[in-house]
């Protein structure tokens, strides 16, 4: 298996660190939306989050929060933007969150879609019993 993110891991691959630990490895960005924008991965290769061993999940997202305050704080920033792609628009097929520190009027708007709203409340309420059948509930 060729990824790129095992061999930052790894070490067989440079990196900008910013964190690293028996759960995680988290570095810099190569295409930054801005200075700080911080990837976070499983040193365990999965490819989405729902291949996250359940056991992984809590851990993987104790780093994220605590890579989001250092990027808020180090970055001087006014707040942050916190995303994962699963396998749509996923560039590297190894789990990551994406960290990136955010200003207002900063610019940013490739993440964003324009939102709608639901064409009634009879739809919403399908829409919500589509989830709660779908994890069992």
């Amino acid at each position: 298996m060729d990824c790129i993110f095992c061999d930052i891991v790894a070490g067989r691959r440079e990196s900008h660190r910013v964190l690293e630990d028996e759960f995680v490895v988290a570095f810099l960005d190569v295409r930054p939306l801005f200075p700080g924008h911080t990837l976070v991965v499983p040193r365990e290769h999965h490819e989405t989050l729902t291949d996250l061993p359940a056991g992984g999940v809590g851990p993987f997202f104790e780093r994220v929060q605590r890579i989001t305050a250092a990027v808020e704080a180090g970055m001087e920033a006014a707040g942050s933007f916190v995303a994962a792609n699963n396998r749509i628009s996923q560039s590297v097929p190894h789990f990551h969150t994406h960290v990136v520190p955010r200003n207002r009027k900063d610019g940013l708007r490739g993440f964003f879609w324009p939102r709608t709203r639901y064409g009634s409340e009879a739809e919403a309420a399908a829409v919500a019993a589509r989830l709660r059948s779908a994890l069992g509930e």
